[in-house]
C-alpha cells in the first residue's frame, strides 16, 4: 500500500519541511509505514514522485512541476537537493509500493494532464478484469493519454473523461468533486457486472492548482478503508530536530495538510479522515468533508473491521491505539537518537601516557 501526502496553503513552504525534515516524513514513511493494511510489505520502495506548482511563475504556465524516480525515495540524493531548495504553496508527494503494474517512472505517481495532477493510495481489485471496459468508454485523446500500466493512471483516464473540457484553464471545485464522484460509481458499477468481490481501496487525490479533491474509500460496507488524516492551523513550524507541529493561532486556516500518516508526534495536530469521504479543499482553505453516500455507506462506523475481513470494534479508536503505540516507538527512537547526539558531541579528554 502506498502512501501519500498533499499540502495546501495561503504562503509557500520548502518541501524539505514536508518530504525529509520530520521524524516520519513520507520519506521516512517510504521505509517505516505505520498504519498500512497490508503489513505484508511494509516497505514503499517502487519508485516516488513529488509534485508542485510555481508560486512566483508566469501565470501563463499553471502546469504542475513532477519528478519522479524509480529509486527508492530514502536513497535518491536528487530529491534532498530539490526539496532543500523548492517552496510551494501546492504539493503532492507519493511513495509506492507496487499492486499493479510494473517498476518504472511511467507508473510513479503523480500524473498530471494539463493543470491537473493525479495520485492514488490503494488498488481496484481485480483490475484486470474491468481495464477493457474502462479503456472502451474513453475518449480517444484520454485513451492515448496513458503512458503506464496502472490502475491509478487510468483511474486518472477515467476521471477526466467525466469532465467537459480536461483542458480548461479553470475549474470550480465542485465540477471536480462531481467527476469524482462519477468515476467512483463506474468502477463500482463495472466490478459488480464482472462479479468481482474483491474490495477496491480508492484514495485518490487530484488539484488544478486551485482546488484540492480527495476522498478515502473502499467498496466494503463492512471493511475500513486505507488510512487518511487531516491537518489545519496558521502555520507549521519544526520546534526542535525532527519534531513539527501545527501551530493553530486564531481561527484561520492558512495551510492544510492530507496524508496517509501524520507528519507530527502531535496527536491533537491530527484528525481521522472517516472512511467513504470526499474532502474538498477550496482556493480559500475551506475543508469540506462529505459522506460517500452509495451502496457501500455505512453509517455506523462501529461496525467497520480491517481490510482482511476480521472486526475490531471501532476502526478510529482501533487506528487511534497504532497511531499512539506508533507514536511511542517514534519517540522512544527520537530519545536514543538525541542521546547518541548528546554522547558524539561531547568534549573528549585524553589522557597523556
Amino acid at each position: 500500500m502506498c502512501r501519500l501526502l498533499l499540502y495546501k496553503g495561503k504562503s509557500p513552504i520548502q518541501l524539505a519541511h514536508l518530504l525529509t525534515k520530520p521524524a516520519h516524513s513520507i520519506i521516512n514513511q517510504s521505509f517505516d509505514s505505520r498504519l498500512r493494511i497490508d503489513h505484508r510489505r511494509p516497505i514503499n520502495g517502487d519508485g516516488f514522485g513529488v509534485g508542485w506548482y510555481e508560486h512566483d511563475s508566469d501565470k501563463s504556465d499553471v502546469t504542475p512541476c513532477i519528478f519522479t524516480s524509480v529509486t527508492p525515495a530514502w536513497n535518491n540524493t536528487n530529491l534532498i537537493r530539490l526539496a532543500d531548495k523548492i517552496k510551494s504553496e501546492l504539493v503532492f508527494a507519493h511513495v509506492r509500493a507496487s499492486t499493479a503494474g510494473s517498476v518504472s517512472e511511467t507508473n510513479c505517481h503523480p500524473w498530471n494532464f494539463g493543470r491537473l495532477m493525479w495520485m492514488h493510495n490503494g488498488g481496484i481489485g481485480q483490475f484486470e478484469r474491468i481495464k477493457r471496459k474502462l479503456q472502451s468508454t474513453l475518449r480517444e485523446e484520454l485513451f492515448l493519454f496513458v503512458q503506464g500500466n496502472t490502475d491509478s493512471e487510468w483511474a486518472f483516464a477515467l476521471f477526466l473523461n467525466q469532465l467537459d473540457d480536461p483542458h480548461s484553464d479553470s475549474f470550480k471545485h465542485t465540477e471536480l468533486k462531481a467527476a469524482m464522484l462519477k468515476s467512483i460509481e463506474l468502477i463500482n458499477q463495472w466490478t459488480k457486472e464482472a462479479d468481482i468481490t474483491e474490495s477496491s481501496l480508492l484514495n485518490f487525490a487530484v488539484t488544478d492548482g486551485e482546488s484540492v479533491v480527495c476522498t478515502r474509500y473502499i467498496s466494503s460496507k463492512t471493511e475500513e478503508a486505507a488510512s487518511l488524516y487531516f491537518s489545519s492551523g496558521t502555520r507549521f513550524e519544526q520546534y526542535q530536530e525532527g519534531h513539527y507541529r501545527m501551530v493553530k493561532a486564531d481561527r484561520r486556516e492558512d495551510i492544510v495538510l492530507v496524508a496517509s500518516e501524520p507528519l507530527t508526534f502531535e496527536r491533537a495536530d491530527w484528525l481521522t479522515i472517516p472512511t467513504n469521504t470526499l474532502v474538498v479543499i477550496t482556493p480559500k482553505l475551506s475543508v469540506l468533508l462529505y459522506p460517500i453516500v452509495d451502496e457501500y455507506y455505512n453509517p455506523d462506523p462501529t461496525s467497520r473491521g480491517s481490510a482482511d475481513g476480521k472486526r475490531t470494534g471501532d476502526p478510529y479508536l482501533q487506528k487511534e491505539k497504532e497511531l499512539a503505540d506508533a507514536y511511542m516507538k517514534m519517540e522512544l527512537a527520537q530519545e536514543d537518537y538525541a542521546k547518541t547526539r548528546k554522547r558524539d558531541m561531547a568534549p573528549h579528554t585524553i589522557k597523556a601516557a
